[in-house]
């Protein structure tokens, strides 16, 4: 098959949506499919995408956010399926369009809700209600990474089609590069971190994914009375100073790490040195949490908010725990049980490794996917 795969982030930019793109256009390039990606960025963007992808990274006529505007996915052609990252604003009108024009088929991956306040919060909801429903409707599929999270985010406010052409697939992880063998050594230098007990964040520090709940974590962090405890937070974006000036008033900025982003390679590493990863997302914005697997795929024990999608990968008191969405005091309690409890930490994450292997692993998703494209061509001939 010729495959386009649409999303308005992508590698070297470092979030869910993008390496979600990314693992589904390797795998299935793997298995014998020409495989090309439309994203936003500068084409002589340098970046080592593996020879097997087609990348064309188009530079938008504006930006909002994380919405690119790109009229020339209008010009895309020749393809058998379209697979389109959503949310993707400007991008997921434009799909519709072009189907519509070249009778190109589209399926969507819907990866969270888009929860916003203020001014544009009325905006938003009328966005929903007219030309989201539209792009959804036309959709041969819709791929959420739970039923669960299916069944109870936005998309259970609409009916008929949009709801009947639901399918669950699942993020992936790569469970040999995210392993339990990996060395921590080298994270622990670069940090001197030896002897301390790492609690793990990771993801992006910017507006687009404000709903991970950091503020909370700070907070509860600050009642961590282990003088060993060190909070360690991977990743990037225009909200980063504000976290800092945060840790700093709430004087936590000693035993808080801002590493910045790290390349791929470093990854594995730092979830090596972690004692726990934590992630305490405030809303339906997360879906299902993709750091979640890395951690329990390195055989480590997480906690996360109690929330549709997220609940799924996180087996309460089997690999992890849960926590409700805000609920500072009990996030605290937790962590510090996990913290005093290394038994437990370790059972968590043997569980955690076995399911992601039984589960998560990106060749069992694109095998999943590419019986839904083939299924979606053989039913519209």
């Amino acid at each position: 098959m010729k495959i386009a795969q649409i999303s308005a982030t992508f590698p070297p930019y470092m979030a869910g949506t993008g390496n979600v793109c990314y693992h589904n256009a390797v795998e299935l390039a793997a298995r014998g499919h020409e495989v090309t990606i439309f994203t936003s960025g500068n084409s002589d963007d340098s970046y080592p995408y593996p020879s097997s992808l087609n990348v064309n990274r188009i530079r938008p006529v504006i930006r909002i956010g994380n919405a690119p505007f790109i009229p020339s996915l209008l010009k895309i052609h020749d393809f058998d399926i379209i697979h389109l990252h959503f949310p993707f604003f400007f991008g997921g009108e434009l799909i519709y369009f072009l189907s519509k024009f070249t009778k190109q088929k589209y399926l969507i991956t819907y990866h969270n809700d888009v929860v916003l306040g203020g001014k544009i919060k009325p905006f938003l909801k009328l966005y929903k209600r007219t030309v989201m429903s539209v792009i959804l409707k036309n959709a041969k599929k819709i791929c959420v990474s739970s039923l669960d999270y299916g069944h109870n985010c936005e998309l259970s406010n609409y009916s008929g089609s949009i709801m009947d052409s639901i399918i669950e697939i699942p993020i992936g992880v790569d469970t040999n590069i995210f392993n339990p063998t990996i060395s921590s050594d080298e994270i622990k230098e670069r940090y001197k971190v030896y002897n301390k007990k790492i609690i793990l964040f990771v993801a992006g520090l910017d507006s687009a994914h404000y709903f991970k709940g950091l503020e909370n974590l700070l907070i509860s962090f600050s009642h961590i009375t282990d003088e060993t405890a060190r909070l360690m937070i991977i990743g990037d974006g225009n909200l980063k100073f504000h976290y800092i000036k945060l840790s700093n008033e709430l004087g936590i900025s000693d035993k808080v790490i801002f590493t910045g982003g790290v390349s791929n390679e470093d990854l594995p590493k730092c979830y090596a040195c972690a004692e726990l990863l934590v992630l305490p997302s405030i809303s339906s914005g997360e879906a299902f949490g993709l750091v979640l697997i890395e951690a329990m795929a390195c055989g480590k024990p997480v906690i996360a908010s109690n929330l549709p999608g997220v609940r799924t990968v996180v087996d309460h008191n089997v690999n992890g725990l849960l926590v409700e969405p805000g609920d500072v005091k009990d996030l605290t309690a937790k962590i510090d049980y996990l913290l005093h409890n290394e038994d437990i930490c370790k059972s968590f994450g043997r569980e955690g490794r076995k399911k992601t292997e039984e589960k998560y692993s990106w060749k069992r998703i694109a095998e999943k996917l590419e019986h839904t494209y083939f299924d979606i061509l053989s039913r519209d001939k």
